[in-house]
């Protein structure tokens, strides 16, 4: 059985006779009547009733209907998903992108991919409040949490988990906290980041996620300074666990109670609403949410 007979016979429900799919496909009626009984002989049941005035679906045909369709669409998304590779971009994009993503990997991707397609410009912003997209005039804008607006469209491309983290020259100093209600009597430098509040730590318990008032003498809305505050063994923070990977992996930061960090916030592509975007927005989107996976352990 081929596929292309099943998005034929697909056609033919969908256009109602055979003249108009012959049409469409540039084929004679004959090659489509043709094709249509090839198929019901490799079933062997009939697919449709045929008089001089319409085509009828047998019972087998209503059952076969919906994976054809299947086929079909599935087929024209894998074509939609490669439209445009072949194609030179041009153009300009403007676009954001919070300052961790940007200095971690961003940036480089973004540059590559205007080295791919020479005819395009790109602006990015590094900027870590939440843009207007449509009334700045964004056109793509790179978040960390889901923007509830109806006018832009949002894909998922990671999910960032938190980690709650500090030196050893801290505990040597403080001591080390044992559960997380121990905090409350540490100092905890604080992101003040987005619209949740920065001294409200999430974390998990038995009955579901839970908030945790924390307090300290520094925070900022600069992740890298709190990154770097925190290396220097002046308190604990609650930070992506992206920015301070390489941290945890070489020993200079430790995690505390690491499974029962409750914060994970989903990373996004989001655009104004438009049945089909560009092919420059949706490519670019494709390559950044592969420079992403590629680091994918630095998430979670």
């Amino acid at each position: 059985m081929k596929a292309d007979d099943l998005i034929l016979f697909s056609s033919v429900v969908e256009l109602g006779n055979f003249s108009l799919v012959a049409e469409k496909n540039n084929l004679t009626n004959s090659v489509v009547s043709k094709r249509i009984a090839r198929l019901e002989k490799e079933l062997g049941v009939q697919l449709l009733y045929r008089t001089t005035r319409k085509l009828t679906l047998t019972e087998a045909g209503k059952a076969l209907l919906q994976g054809a369709k299947n086929v079909k669409q599935a087929t024209q998304e894998a074509f939609d998903s490669v439209a445009g590779y072949g194609e030179s971009l041009n153009g300009h994009i403007k676009m954001s992108v919070p300052t961790i993503s940007g200095e971690l990997l961003l940036a480089e991707a973004v540059a590559e991919f205007c080295q791919m397609h020479p005819g395009l410009t790109v602006d990015m912003s590094l900027d870590n409040r939440f843009v207007d997209p449509i009334g700045e005039g964004y056109d793509l804008v790179i978040r960390t949490g889901l923007l509830e607006d109806s006018s832009l469209i949002a894909r998922h491309i990671i999910d960032s988990q938190w980690v709650v983290c500090t030196a050893a020259s801290y505990i040597a100093r403080a001591g080390a906290p044992m559960r997380p209600e121990d905090l409350v009597n540490h100092n905890c430098l604080q992101y003040v980041y987005q619209s949740t509040g920065a001294s409200d730590w999430e974390f998990k318990g038995p009955s579901g996620n839970y908030l945790l008032k924390v307090s300290g003498s520094f925070s900022s809305d600069n992740a890298v300074a709190l990154r770097k505050a925190t290396l220097s063994g002046y308190g604990i923070a609650y930070l992506p666990r992206c920015l301070v990977h390489h941290d945890l992996e070489d020993g200079s930061l430790i995690a505390l109670f690491p499974q029962l960090v409750g914060k994970k916030l989903g990373v996004y592509a989001v655009y104004p609403f438009t049945r089909q975007p560009p092919n420059k927005i949706r490519l670019l989107i494709e390559h950044i949410r592969d420079r992403y996976l590629e680091i994918g352990h630095y998430f979670s």
